[in-house]
């Protein structure tokens, strides 16, 4: 019954009173990946190590929940030094100019079974797009240590010219370097966020 509250909460937002809730994302068990085309053969993947963000369900309105994601440029990792170097630099991510990749949810439609779209803008590079993800809920369960997690995974597809990322090298087979579309995969693990009860004031 939880998993359902959770996804139509997720989904539509609750008319009912209440407090809202935040679930902060986990980094030690999230991940913020993707892959892009090399040589118009393999596709390489990479990912982001350090970011933060919250999902928030608000019962106190009817209104759409609400996620944000923040994610650190420079914690790009495709397992080449050299060539995370190169994407740092003002060639790709420029991450001196543009340090933060946001993400804020505009809308969350439910489709069939676990199912839901993502819709929101993305933020890279200093541009802002509106992109849209499918997403799967995961389960909500209860951690060893008293806490309630939820989880989620999304994938989606942008073109990286679009948020101006456009450098790239023509082959001699006429094919690109690197690939322009990127594939997005994104699993997350959040957990609810509990606010400690206020002192009591004490009359004088």
């Amino acid at each position: 019954m939880r998993k359902l509250v959770w996804l139509v909460t997720l989904a539509l937002g609750a008319s009912w009173a209440g407090a809202a809730e935040v679930y902060d994302i986990d980094p030690a068990h999230s991940t913020v990946g993707f892959k892009i085309k090399h040589l118009g053969i393999t596709m390489v993947p990479g990912k982001f190590a350090r970011f933060k963000g919250t999902v928030t369900l608000d019962k106190r309105q009817s209104a759409a929940a609400r996620v944000e994601a923040v994610i650190e440029a420079a914690s790009i990792d495709t397992g080449s030094a050299d060539r995370d170097q190169h994407l740092k630099s003002p060639d790709f991510f420029d991450v001196e100019k543009y340090p933060e990749l946001k993400f804020v949810s505009t809308k969350i439609s439910p489709m069939k079974d676990d199912r839901f779209v993502m819709a929101g803008d993305f933020t890279m590079h200093g541009v802002t797009r509106r992109v849209k993800l499918d997403a799967v809920f995961g389960g909500e369960v209860k951690d060893p240590w008293g806490g309630q997690r939820a989880a989620c995974s999304a994938t989606g597809t942008l073109d990286r010219k679009d948020f101006g990322l456009a450098w790239n090298k023509l082959l001699e087979t006429g094919g690109l370097l690197v690939g322009e579309k990127v594939q997005i995969a994104i699993a997350v693990e959040g957990v609810l966020r509990v606010e400690k009860p206020k002192e009591p004031v004490q009359a004088k």
